[in-house]
């Protein structure tokens, strides 16, 4: 610390110490009429440390300053106490600026009081000069020790809140009972919504993404339970992205390789990781950069949770065109699946195979000559129906 002559000749430095228990009281008075969220602080627990504060800063100064230290520089107590304010502010769910304007006018009225008491004890107008400056950067420093103290807490309680929120994302995801679900929501702060919708997406569009989404959006880095292989992937578990709100979701997933659970209530969420989840198992796919809804390709779950009874059953119902070509039978299979999903109509099937209508009435005699009278049979359309549905995986 930096040794400087010291701005206070003693009798003045004695009568400033006199002062001092006057001076705090007119600084704490000001304080409480100027700053008025500071009124009620002053009342409780919190008054009792700002009021420890107000005399550390004062008799800091006045120690530091009679002592022939520069006074612009406080340590110990006083700056410990400018941080420990900072941090109860961040705490308290304040911001700093109604601590740096309490230093404000605590800064204006001690030095009115001060200056009075050092010119009245015959100060000279250089030493006075002097004196203010050297107040006032006593002022900055504390008020910046206030500013760390406040950032520190900040990090930190931020820091404890992130933790509690990838907790609370981790026992949604396993699906934990509800009293730990609860739990874990009180810990992390987080009101929980109607609903959550999982969202599936490559790790490295995950930032991207958490910026378009709901606010509230909880994301787990951890690694996933059941993971389809491929690139590490993040889940997001997106608050009430029913309706409207589904469709400004999937609009803001455009081109981030995303994949859609349906919705489900809160304590649920687990059965919209695990729906996404087996979409990617199954292999299902987008058009060109939309994300992969779920909720529009539920038939294809449905027809692909058991990919070996699919299979048999194509194999049975199929039975028929054993006997034909390779090729005529990719055709007919091809005709077969439009004319069941189009209900016979024609025309729609063979715009949708680009062939003429009497094309698709040709293949249709052969089909009948070899399925016979089980095209009329309800039993075995439907089966041709589910085995035809979707395209081989």
């Amino acid at each position: 610390m930096t040794e400087v002559e010291s701005p206070l000749p003693p009798h003045v430095a004695a009568a400033l110490v006199d002062e001092l228990a006057a001076v705090a009281e007119s600084t704490i008075a000001a304080i409480v009429v100027e700053v008025p969220s500071y009124a009620a602080a002053f009342t409780g627990p919190m008054g009792k440390t700002i009021d420890r504060a107000v005399q550390l800063a004062l008799g800091g100064f006045l120690t530091l300053a009679t002592g022939g230290a520069d006074p612009s520089r406080p340590v110990g107590p006083a700056l410990e106490g400018a941080y420990a304010l900072g941090r109860g502010e961040a705490r308290s769910g304040r911001s700093m600026d109604a601590l740096l304007a309490a230093y404000r006018v605590g800064a204006r009225v001690s030095w009115r009081h001060m200056s009075g008491a050092a010119v009245s004890a015959g100060m000279s107008p250089e030493g006075l000069a002097r004196f203010a400056e050297l107040v006032f950067a006593y002022i900055d420093q504390l008020s910046a020790s206030s500013v760390a103290g406040h950032s520190d807490e900040l990090a930190s309680s931020g820091r404890a809140r992130r933790r509690h929120l990838e907790r609370l994302a981790a026992v949604l995801l396993a699906g934990r009972p509800l009293h730990d679900l609860t739990a874990a929501a009180e810990r992390a702060e987080w009101v929980p919504p109607r609903t959550l919708t999982a969202v599936l997406l490559p790790e490295a569009h995950a930032r991207a993404a958490l910026s378009a989404v709901d606010v509230r959006t909880l994301a787990s880095t951890e690694e996933l339970p059941d993971a389809a292989p491929g690139p590490e992937r993040v889940v997001l578990l997106v608050p009430d992205a029913e309706g409207r709100a589904r469709a400004a979701l999937l609009a803001a997933l455009e081109g981030k390789e995303a994949v859609v659970g349906p919705p489900r209530p809160w304590t649920q969420a687990q059965a919209s990781y695990a729906r996404a989840e087996r979409a990617l198992q199954l292999g299902l796919r987008a058009a060109g950069t939309a994300p992969l809804d779920t909720e529009e390709r539920l038939a294809e779950l449905v027809l692909r949770a058991d990919a070996t009874a699919l299979a048999d059953l194509r194999r049975r119902v199929l039975a028929p065109l054993d006997g034909v070509s390779a090729v005529a039978r990719e055709k007919l299979t091809e005709t077969l699946r439009s004319w069941l999903l189009h209900q016979g109509r024609r025309d729609q099937v063979a715009a949708e195979l680009f062939v003429h209508p009497q094309t698709v009435r040709y293949r249709m005699g052969q089909l009948r000559d070899l399925f016979g009278d089980r095209l009329e049979d309800p039993r075995t359309v439907l089966e041709l129906t589910v085995a035809l549905g979707v395209p081989t995986p």
